[in-house]
């Protein structure tokens, strides 16, 4: 799949999304800070740089909502069906977990 935005540019998007989610909550950064235990200067270089461990946003994500889109956003993609027939052709196996014996 082709995707038109690059990894810097979806940085700064998700830097302003959450910054209008802490606005749009009222919450000053210090509030937000202090509400997720989020460092104040990570807050700031994350709006202003899109910067942050995947720890740390969660923590934003918690306060501000949105972590179950995250997380369904980075769930596989589940094959659909349109009939049974598919269904009982389907020939794929699922995946073992490494170590796996079954």
């Amino acid at each position: 799949m082709i995707s038109l935005i690059t990894p810097t540019r979806a940085k700064i998007a998700i830097a302003q999304n959450m910054k209008q989610r802490r606005l749009a909550l009222n919450l000053t950064q210090a509030g937000l800070s202090k509400r997720s235990g989020v460092a104040l200067s990570t807050l700031r270089k994350f709006e202003q740089s899109g910067a942050i461990s995947i720890d740390n946003l969660l923590k934003l994500m918690l306060v501000v909502g949105g972590m179950r889109k995250i997380v369904e956003a980075s769930a596989p993609n589940q094959r659909r069906f349109s009939s049974i027939d598919d269904v009982l052709s389907n020939k794929t196996r699922p995946t073992r977990k490494r170590g796996s014996r079954s």
